[in-house]
């Protein structure tokens, strides 16, 4: 019975060493032991699971006489993995202010904030915008508007020259420009549902990253610019931040952003695509939150 007894603590730890490696450990680390000495365990299925447990056992700091010295190991909590992106799930998220004072949760909406990601959809929305905005102002003269006179500058023959019968060519200096840009509008068509899901796309990445912040409101104090440097500063890799109010701007907000080149403010209404790649940080208050729900669920006209 003793040979049976130690051939399967053998087979389940592998050598008699590891076993009381494993009871010494055990026996100094309160709470997270395996087993004590003078507790029972069954062979088979549950010294694989005790032999399971004492290798994803996690080492802290606070365990000094451990394995591992204690300062070897880290102090910083372990991250869960990342959610999965794209599964159309409602996401909950803390509310604050520019003081950082907790002001509840709120929910947003998984078709809005949590919609699988495509690079071309937001590749051609942006597109769309820059071509949208140009101002397609470029114009040339062609040989009809280009000033100067009309007649032929020499005889066609006799005179060894090469023939031409005006100086307003494109050949000559302060002649005409041939096939040369005229003013017009650079902008495309592109469907409304594409334009909608790029917009959700974004705010989708945004949020996924965690640099999506969700205010109660934006209201400041005072109109101070020195007010608005040290909240951005209180917030952890902000570079660039982008305010999104629901009404319109508070004249106050607006002082004290205008002169900052890396906090710009819009209303709900303009939030758009480009704006939101362009800043690594979206603050958002609830306000412009609901608009842009509303905004996509609003039907499409057709």
């Amino acid at each position: 019975m003793a040979s049976s007894l130690s051939k399967g603590i053998l087979r389940s730890f592998g050598s008699l060493s590891a076993l009381r490696r494993c009871q010494d450990i055990s026996i100094r680390a309160s709470g997270d032991c395996l087993f004590s000495r003078g507790s029972s365990f069954h062979l088979g299925s549950a010294a694989s699971l005790s032999h399971q447990r004492w290798f994803t056992s996690v080492l802290t700091p606070e365990l000094e006489d451990g394995p591992f010295p204690a300062d070897l190991l880290s102090s910083r909590a372990v991250l869960t993995p990342d959610r999965k992106i794209g599964l159309y799930q409602d996401l909950v998220i803390p509310v604050a202010n520019f003081n950082n004072e907790d002001k509840g949760f709120m929910v947003l909406a998984g078709d809005v904030f949590d919609v699988p990601i495509r690079k071309d959809i937001v590749h051609r929305v942006v597109r769309w915008q820059l071509a949208k905005r140009q101002q397609g102002t470029h114009s040339t003269k062609t040989i009809s508007e280009v000033s100067g006179t009309g007649r032929k500058p020499w005889n066609q023959k006799g005179s060894g020259r090469a023939r031409h019968g005006t100086l307003r060519g494109p050949q000559f200096r302060g002649g005409c420009v041939m096939h040369g840009p005229k003013p017009r509008s650079h902008a495309f068509k592109l469907n409304k549902q594409v334009r909608r899901l790029g917009l959700k796309i974004a705010l989708t990445a945004r949020a996924a990253e965690g640099k999506l912040l969700v205010f109660e409101d934006l209201e400041v104090p005072t109109h101070k610019t020195k007010n608005i440097v040290n909240y951005v500063q209180q917030m952890e890799n902000a570079k660039k931040l982008l305010l999104v109010d629901g009404g319109s701007i508070n004249e106050k907000l607006k002082l004290a952003t205008q002169n900052i080149h890396y906090v710009n403010v819009l209303p709900s209404i303009g939030l758009n695509v480009y704006s939101i790649l362009q800043h690594d940080t979206l603050v958002m208050s609830r306000a412009a939150v609901n608009g842009i729900v509303d905004r996509m669920h609003t039907p499409i006209n057709r």
